[in-house]
């Protein structure tokens, strides 16, 4: 299989890497980019996963948390009305 690179950029950088060291060809070069593609690619989406839920089942999980927080008005903390 050829590969033909038609942008001049690309070529000029593909030499370059292979001039410094870093990678003896380009079969090296790319082997190296698309393990690097490899890596970065997403999971697969479960389909299941996708169902729309309602609100309570979007609450479920942190049903309950927050009972022993006190979310009453502190009137000591209130703005003074005698501005």
């Amino acid at each position: 299989m050829q590969i033909e690179v038609q942008k001049p950029e690309v070529a000029r950088r593909a030499q370059a890497y292979i001039k410094s060291g870093r990678f003896h060809d380009n079969d090296e070069l790319l082997t190296k980019a698309f393990d690097e593609l490899d890596e970065k690619a997403p999971e697969p989406i479960d389909p299941a996963a996708l169902r729309r839920k309602n609100f309570v089942e979007l609450c479920d999980p942190v049903r309950g948390l927050a009972e022993d927080l006190d979310f009453s008005r502190n009137p000591s903390k209130a703005r003074p009305l005698d501005l």
